[in-house]
This record gives C-alpha cells, structure tokens and sequence, in this order.
C-alpha cells in the first residue's frame, strides 16, 4: 500500500515551486531546459509536464522556521536552495551510477547527454548559494554557509561510494559513514536551515540537526531495502537494480561481513567479473537475505527512526511542528520493500 502524503509535503511544493521555477528562468535556455525536464515541469521538447518530486526537503525546511517561532514564507528561499542542492546531486548521480530512468522516465542525461546535464547541475547548484546570498544580512550568510557545508559533505559521500567500487572489502562502519554522508547531511541541513535562517537558538539547531541526520540514515536504509527488493513501480528503477550495479549499500555489506557462509558465497558471486544473469541476481538476494543482511537493515532503520524521535522529543518548538516532523519522516521510511 502506498504511503499517504503528509499535508504539510503537498503545501510545500505549492509554495516552493514558484521560487525554483523563478530561479530556474535565470539560466540559459539549454540549461533552464536541461532542468525544467529533470525537475519534472517540462518534456524533452520543453513542453509542460506533471512529473516532480514530493519536495520533502522544502518541507522540513519550512517546518523549521516555523520551529523557531518564523513564518513559512521566511523558510521559502531556504527551502527552494536545499531542493535546487538535492536536484544538482541527482543530476550527477544518475550520471555516477549509469543510472537511465528518474522518476518513472528518462533521466536527463539520456535525454540531453551527459555534458549538458553536467552543466546543469552545476546552474542549480550556483543558483542555491545565489539564493540564499540575496537574502543579506548575517542570518543568510549562516544559511549558505549551513548548506554549503552539508553540499561538502554530501559530495564527501558520493566520493566514499565512488571510491568503494574499487575496493574489493568495505567495513559496515564505513559503508555507514559514506551513508550518513550522502544522504544524512542534506536531510540535516534541510531539517535546521530554516531555524538558521531565523535567528532560531543554538539547541534547536542542534536538535534539528541530530535529528535530520538519524532520519537521513533511516531513509538511505530504507532506500538500500528498496534497491534490493523494492517494485519498479515503486523506485522507477528495475528490479534487483543495486545487485545488478555491485552497489556495495548498507544490506549487501551487512551480508558480506555477516562471517557465514551464504555471506561468503555472496561474495564469490559478487566477485565474478562477468555479468550477473537475471538467476544470479535472485540467488544474490536469496543470500543478502539469508546472510541477515535485510533483517539488519530493517532493525538499523527502525532504531534510526527511534533515536531522530528520541532528538525531536527534546525540542523546544510548537506541539504541531513536531507532529509534522515526526509525520514526513515516517513517510520518508514507510515505503513498501
């Protein structure tokens, strides 16, 4: 059963999606193009389309403004700098990992060719910082920095995961690093930025950002479960897709160092140059699963969930801000694998 959208999610894409649109149109045409495509406003020719992410980010931007005692339209630009970051990190990563569908369609670099959605990357990326610089005064400079910091980080990410394809062993404990990384530190960003931006006091900021991280590694759990196991109707990737790659994510390293023996048989198959039939590839999973790999990662991500809440629970902010918190964080990890 499909997850149900929280309220808050859906109201902010209605108010950020003015903001990166206006952004977007800064660009050149081939570039504003490249991107009104993978943002999902546009078809190949540049036709308008209706096919966009969720802008969960822009929401647990906005909620944490308004955690500080802001309006949501003080979280506005904020918001629309973190999903400009995590569009910009798309882009590239779909390139990183040969990746040919986003979102139920083409991803941009099929489309457009890897040079211009490169490019294109790097425009959304510029015009985060540009947004958040036009917002003056010291509060936004604290903001760019905040998240030019957790662009840091993320990019730190990408490198470990990059790096791991060549390494024939990888720890769980770097394997967590590299997720907590990619994916945790712009979860945390978005989750405190807005608090940043209003002037919200330093223990709120922390909390905020302990707790982004904590969901951010519960999400990119979930998001390994998914790559393993999940429908394509679900990740709008094939099935099997991270087995089929060698990706070395959080379940399949948990499997390789489970010191048994479908863990070592997992690891001969993996190690096999030649490519993985569609047989191999369910045996692969048969073994990770075997091995104690998902049971892992589902136990990791339940704990991960528990200790973001356990941050939250600590949090001086209004009662229903934390509802809305706690609500799109369990949607983030309550997608069926």
């Amino acid at each position: 059963m499909t997850a149900v959208i929280p309220p808050s999610v859906a109201a902010a894409r209605g108010l950020v999606e003015p903001v990166l649109r206006d952004a977007v149109a800064r660009l050149d045409p081939l570039t504003s193009r490249v991107a009104a495509y993978h943002l999902g406003w546009a078809d190949p020719a540049g036709l308008p389309a209706a096919s966009g992410g969720k802008a969960l980010r822009p929401a647990l931007a906005i909620l944490s403004a308004r955690a500080a005692g802001g309006g949501q339209e003080q979280g506005l630009p904020v918001a629309a700098a973190v999903e400009l970051v995590h569009a910009f990190s798309l882009l590239h990563d779909d390139i990183m990992d040969g990746d040919r569908m986003r979102r139920h369609r083409p991803a941009a670099w099929t489309v457009f060719g890897c040079s211009a959605a490169i490019l294109a990357g790097d425009a959304l990326l510029s015009l985060a910082g540009e947004l958040l610089l036009e917002e003056g005064g010291l509060p936004g400079l604290r903001a760019a920095r905040h998240l030019a910091v957790a662009t840091r980080e993320l990019i730190a990410g990408q490198a470990l995961d990059l790096e791991f394809e060549q390494l024939a062993e990888v720890s769980l404990a770097e394997c967590r690093r590299m997720s907590t990384q990619k994916t945790g530190s712009l979860l945390a960003c978005a989750c405190s930025i807005g608090a940043t931006v209003v002037n919200g006091p330093a223990p709120l900021v922390a909390a905020l950002t302990a707790f982004g991280t904590e969901a951010g590694l519960a999400f990119q759990l979930v998001d390994d479960l998914l790559g393993i196991w999940g429908s394509p109707e679900t990740t709008g990737k094939p099935v099997l897709s991270d087995l089929r790659a060698r990706k070395k994510s959080l379940p399949i390293v948990a499997a390789l160092t489970s010191d048994t023996p479908a863990g070592e048989r997992l690891a001969r198959l993996l190690a096999d140059p030649l490519p993985l039939s569609e047989s191999d590839l369910r045996d692969a999973a048969r073994l990770v699963e075997e091995a104690g790999g998902r049971a892992w990662a589902e136990t990791e991500a339940k704990h991960r969930l528990d200790a973001a809440e356990h941050h939250l629970a600590g949090a001086d902010m209004p009662p229903d801000v934390r509802a809305e918190f706690l609500d799109i964080v369990r949607f983030l990890t309550s997608r069926g694998h």
